[in-house]
Order: C-alpha cells, then structure tokens, then sequence
C-alpha cells in the first residue's frame, strides 16, 4: 500500500461553520457548531452533533427547537469567540442582532445571510456526543445571496472548518453541476 496511515481523527472536509441558536430562559444563546449535516429530503430534516456537556445540548432538549446560522467570513471573530466561551459564563445574545420567525425558541442571527429553524424530532445519543435531529420549518436568506431563488455559495461567502488542522476558509470557484457532469461519460 502507498497510502500514509494518518491516524483516526481524519475528517472528510470541509464542515460548514454555523452559529447553533437556542433559548435559555429570555435570553438568545449560540454555539459554534462545525457538526452538521443534511439527513433526509421530505421532510427536511438535519443532524447537529452536539457535545453532552455543553448548555446547548441541554437547552434543545429543554426548548425542543433550535436554529442554524449560516455567517460569512466578516463573522469570524464573533463565530469563533461563540465556540471558546460558554453560555453558561457570557451572554452572547449581546453580539448580534437577534429575530424570530415561526418558532419562538429558535432565535435567528439578523447579520447571518442565511437561517433555518428546527423542530427537534430524536436525539441519537452518544459516547460524548448527541446527534440532534431536527425538522427544518423555514428558512430565512437575504435575497442578495439568491440566485433564481436558491442560495449561492458564492454570494453567501460562508465559512468553513477543516479538522484535525483546525482552520476557517471560505468556498473556492464552483467547478460543475452535481447530478449532471457525470452524465459526459454514459456516452
């Protein structure tokens, strides 16, 4: 084999950076959440994988809502202060200017392009972490990162997060069209 064994803790990247919003008490609370993916198409659900010993976990499971908050490069500091300090010692509601739309446990970052909020449907638990699983209820974009209705990456600027590097970037230059490029070779 030519390959370098690189260990366990490799990823494939790069993970979305999100801001993960969540009530606790009257006040707004975010997290930093790298671990997110889409799960299923209809409904729309997603999965946040959330460590067990952070407030937030516990304020989703309480609020049973949460939202997530798409920042672009221009974020970053406030994003990655989100991720080192907790909720349970700082009020980060202070660093941004927060909505809501459908869900009134499920504040929205006004300064983000893009927001969805969630309705939690399960949690998977975990050795330390939990996967929550939410329904995606609405979406909310600025329509300056639309395109024929849809968010562009390239408008949206969104940031990214390598691991185990533990990096930011942003997106490159689109390259194709998923489900379509591939069809040049059935010829």
């Amino acid at each position: 084999m030519e390959k370098t064994n690189i260990g366990k803790n490799s990823f494939i990247y790069p993970m979305p950076v999100t801001l993960l919003g969540t009530k606790n008490g009257e006040n707004a609370d975010f997290m930093t959440l790298g671990w997110l993916s889409r799960a299923n198409s209809n409904p729309p659900l997603l999965t946040a994988g959330v460590n067990k010993s952070h407030l937030t976990n516990k304020l989703i499971r309480k609020n049973k809502t949460f939202s997530i908050n798409y920042p672009s490069k221009e974020l970053m500091k406030k994003v990655d202060y989100c991720g080192l300090v907790s909720g349970r010692k700082e009020d980060k509601s202070q660093l941004f200017t927060v909505e809501y739309g459908e869900l009134k446990n499920a504040p929205l970052i006004q300064e983000c392009s893009l927001s969805l909020e969630c309705k939690l449907v399960d949690i998977y638990e975990m050795a330390t972490n939990d996967l929550f699983i939410g329904e995606i209820i609405a979406s909310y974009a600025d329509e300056n990162i639309l395109t024929n209705g849809k968010p562009d990456m390239g408008k949206l600027d969104p940031l990214l997060l390598t691991m185990p590097d533990n990096h930011y970037w942003t997106v490159g230059e689109k390259v194709g069209k998923a489900w379509s490029v591939g069809l040049e070779l059935n010829k």
